[in-house]
């Protein structure tokens, strides 16, 4: 995107009024994207961005500009402006002398999505909503989306980090809607790969609409859930977004700087059940949440978290580990060169154990199914949460019973990894998501095996 000769000469006047350190993040991405609304395709859409941010540090200060303009002239600008904001004044020169390092995902993309027709994607969708209408008349309203994205990223900074990532990535979504006589009920499945068009060798989106349609047939018949304190089993892949949210953004480095993190201190210390080992990892091959390097030009790492209950280490971006005179874990991330990058996870999840998972249920005389969770909050200072359950069972004398209607699943994050007495063998990676922080989002990814919580607070409207 950039010849060599220019990112050396724009980092020498990033640093010429006296920075720290410079860095330029430059990034070209294609995009496309369809969606189809019961039957009628409500938009096609293509898009192009591309541009450079560039980032100037001065001690605690730090200058950012982006800009479009891509040539030297208007890169120089940005990284005057940059410095500026750092701090002004000062003089000379300062070359900073770059050396390329090679980097690789560990596997090739088969089919560039760009090089395929758009006819063919709305396809896709035209298939997903047949199958899943045949499903049952009581399917009233389906909608489908498509989209995919190829962006080619450089990185490099006056520390003499020159490097790039090529990420493609291809996303399929289908939700349906079923009508019945307890009103309207939802369900949806998506699936989502760091590949191209192959997804689609690999995943029938014929079988994604019936499991969604299924999903919001069965629903229909749901009763209400239940409240109060009960046990509860997670089961594999659905569950992966509790442990992103309630215990991994407290483990970003950044949080626990500012005091906002109730692992803060805790390195060393056993902060869960000895059958949790949580861990962060980037160069999980395809998966939603990997990369070849990060947003900072550091290659992706496999973090191990928690080891068998004890917090062996936080998640490192490239400023803060400087600061504390160790190496980033490859976790400097940004949703675009318009945006600093910070703290964020990739693939984060849980290891499995060895517990079969039939025997996980069967052992639970009473308590709480849940093959799915949605989004939820969580406040990182204390470690409470709140997530939504989009499908979920009773278990009555150790056996899932009948479905369970939208509800809570309210608890605290350390008690949580407290309260694990099982985990299963299972273990399997959940659908993509977006993580968003401080106005930004990136995609990631997260997994869990089949696990059981003695106890978490069930948000339901039926007596428990």
């Amino acid at each position: 995107m950039i010849d060599e000769s220019v990112v050396s000469h724009v980092l020498g006047t990033a640093l010429r009024t006296g920075g720290e350190f410079a860095e330029v993040y430059a990034e070209d991405k294609r995009s496309s994207g369809a969606l189809l609304d019961d039957g009628k395709v409500e938009e096609l859409t293509s898009g192009r961005d591309r541009g450079a941010g560039i980032r100037v540090v001065v001690g605690e200060t730090t200058g950012f500009a982006h800009t479009a303009d891509l040539s030297e002239a208007g890169l120089t600008a940005a990284a005057e402006a940059a410095a500026a904001a750092a701090r002004g004044g000062g003089g000379g020169v300062r070359t900073v002398a770059l050396t390329r390092r090679q980097v690789s995902r560990g596997y090739d993309i088969e089919v560039f999505p760009d090089t395929v027709g758009k006819a063919d994607k709305v396809a896709l969708l035209t298939r997903a909503d047949e199958t899943a209408r045949a499903e049952a008349g009581a399917i009233t309203q389906v909608s489908a989306r498509y989209a995919d994205s190829r962006k080619r990223i450089l990185v490099a900074n006056s520390d003499g980090v020159l490097t790039g990532d090529e990420i493609v990535r291809t996303l399929f979504w289908v939700s349906c809607v079923a009508t019945g006589d307890t009103g309207m009920q939802t369900g949806r499945e998506s699936v989502g790969h760091t590949v191209g068009f192959e997804l689609f060798d690999r995943y029938d989106v014929e079988d994604l609409a019936r499991r969604a349609a299924r999903r919001a047939i069965t629903k229909l018949e749901a009763r209400p859930a239940p409240s109060g304190q009960m046990p509860v089993v997670i089961g594999s892949g659905g569950g992966g977004v509790l442990f992103h949210e309630a215990c991994g953004h407290g483990l970003e480095a950044d949080l626990v700087a500012k005091g906002a993190s109730v692992f803060r201190d805790r390195v060393g210390e056993q902060v869960a059940s000895p059958l949790v080992t949580l861990v962060d990892d980037g160069t999980m091959a395809r998966e939603w949440g990997n990369i070849a390097v990060d947003d900072e030009g550091h290659p992706a790492q496999r973090n191990v978290l928690i080891q068998d209950g004890v917090l062996t280490d936080y998640l490192w971006d490239h400023l803060r580990a400087r600061k504390e005179g160790r190496s980033s874990s490859g976790n400097g991330r940004r949703e675009s060169y318009q945006h600093l990058p910070m703290v964020r996870m990739t693939n984060t999840y849980l290891l499995a154990g060895a517990d079969d998972p039939d025997d996980i249920v069967s052992s639970t005389d009473h308590g709480v199914f849940i093959r799915q969770l949605g989004g939820g909050q969580v406040n990182t200072a204390t470690g409470d949460f709140v997530f939504g359950m989009t499908e979920a069972y009773l278990i009555e004398g150790g056996r899932v019973t009948e479905p369970l209607r939208e509800g809570n699943l309210i608890g605290n994050g350390p008690e949580v990894l407290n309260r694990i007495d099982a985990v299963g063998t299972d273990f399997a990676m959940g659908p993509p998501g977006t993580c968003g922080k401080d106005g930004q989002g990136v995609p990631v990814g997260d997994g869990v095996p089949t696990l059981r919580v003695t106890s978490l607070t069930i948000g339901g409207t039926a007596a428990s």
